[in-house]
């Protein structure tokens, strides 16, 4: 009989879908305030190289997301197929992140170092020449397609102001640090100086006097998995 009231009655129902809601909303928001003590830090985590973060644009941009995830949940055969389940601290830099819930395609958490970067130009151009059951499209334009990077720090900037950790050295030298990594075998000191070691070097496109979207896709698919030992992840203390 109650129920039967609540349904007739706009007023009331209105007032407890609020309250409903609003709980509701509380219960998901509230732990965002502590994400610092959810979220480990763990060893190794680094923001995207301009290079990496102008290849993740990319893969945004042709939809990539739609047919692969990137996170391996914590199971047996998922672990088996996949790699290493994923930690929470490899995408405290995404925004948004690329978890997904559908697999039309593997999973790319761990693509990283999987397959050459020639591997990965045959792919793109035609994927059936590398994996015949494959169902993916084509894409022989980033090979064609020079890339725009004239933003690329101002995108640095702008993600420093959600709470990636670039610093104003990173932000300055970033088109000098994208030229860098994208060109094969060149001065790349400045590069390690501000992100590290654990990043690929690579002529990634195949086309060593140009710098196309190709060469960006490759070095973020190149790096997804890569940057925290996963064999005895570690968590830092605060």
């Amino acid at each position: 009989m109650n129920h039967a009231r609540i349904e007739k009655s706009i007023p009331l129902m209105a007032i407890l879908t609020l309250i409903v809601v609003s709980i509701g909303g509380l219960v998901e928001i509230a732990p965002l305030f502590y994400l610092d003590s959810t979220v480990p830090k763990v060893e190794g985590m680094r923001p995207y190289t301009p290079l990496e973060l102008k290849g993740r644009d990319i893969y945004l941009r042709e939809g990539c997301y739609n047919c692969h995830s990137q996170m391996i949940r914590p199971f047996r055969d998922e672990a088996q197929r996949y790699g290493h389940y994923s930690l929470a601290a490899e995408s405290m830099f995404d925004h948004p992140f690329q978890w997904g819930s559908k697999r039309t395609g593997p999973d790319l958490a761990r693509v990283g170092g999987k397959y050459s970067s020639l591997w990965h130009q045959a792919h793109m151009r035609a994927p059936q020449d590398v994996a015949p059951e494959s169902v993916m499209p084509r894409y022989p334009w980033l090979e064609k397609t020079d890339l725009n990077y004239a933003d690329v720090a101002k995108r640095m900037e702008a993600l420093s102001k959600v709470g990636v950790p670039y610093t104003p050295d990173q932000i300055a030298h970033a088109t000098e640090d994208l030229m860098a990594q994208a060109v094969f075998q060149s001065d790349n000191k400045g590069l390690r100086q501000r992100y590290g070691d654990r990043m690929a070097l690579d002529d990634f496109d195949g086309i060593p006097d140009k710098i196309t979207e190709m060469d960006a896709l490759v070095a973020y698919l190149q790096m997804l998995g890569t940057l925290v030992d996963v064999s005895a992840p570690k968590p830092r203390s605060h």
